[in-house]
């Protein structure tokens, strides 16, 4: 079998070929099967491979997982409309983007929970929660992409969000972005 990506230098760490490449074939057989409450934008976003000296560059498998995520989130999308249009679709998104609004409305550095140790700087996260809900106000364009290519400093104590607080929430932005992309 021929690799599905590049490696990374022989003492650089990548992902594990094996599970990378079982999990893409398995992920492909599911979509051309159609089968799509076998793989969700969730299980696509949180899979998780060994790392490995030599392995498959992170970098491409994660942009490869993007892709993946984006081409169920469009399938289930063409299917939910199908069977019940385009509005209850749209309803559907509205729902689930409804209940992202409260937390933006609350006081900057007190968006989510601090951080124990080290976690997420608090003004960088904010940002984009700004972003966010400008988004949702209608006064900025914003995309998955850039919600997932966000980068936020390390800080500590008062100074810090919960990591997994925050990427929660970002997971379900994402998931909206793309309903709508």
């Amino acid at each position: 079998m021929s690799q599905m990506f590049p490696k990374s230098a022989l003492l650089r760490p990548g992902y594990r070929p094996e599970q990378v490449d079982r999990y893409f074939e398995t992920a492909r057989e599911i979509y051309d099967a159609g089968e799509l409450d076998e793989m969700d934008s969730e299980g696509v976003r949180t899979v998780a491979f060994d790392v490995v000296a030599g392995g498959y560059q992170p970098v491409a498998v994660d942009a490869a997982l993007d892709r993946l995520e984006a081409a169920f989130m469009q399938r289930r999308r063409a299917s939910f409309v199908s069977q019940h249009g385009r509005q209850a679709w749209m309803d559907q998104v509205t729902q689930l983007a409804t209940t992202l609004y409260p937390r933006l409305l609350r006081p900057v550095g007190e968006r989510f929970a601090p951080a124990s140790r080290q976690g997420y700087a608090k003004p960088d996260v904010d940002a984009l929660m700004d972003r966010i809900a400008g988004y949702f106000d209608s006064d900025t364009t914003l995309t998955s992409s850039q919600v997932r290519s966000a980068v936020f400093r390390a800080a500590r104590g008062s100074k810090a969000y919960d990591e997994a607080s925050v990427d929660r929430y970002m997971a379900r932005v994402v998931e909206v972005l793309l309903s709508v992309e």
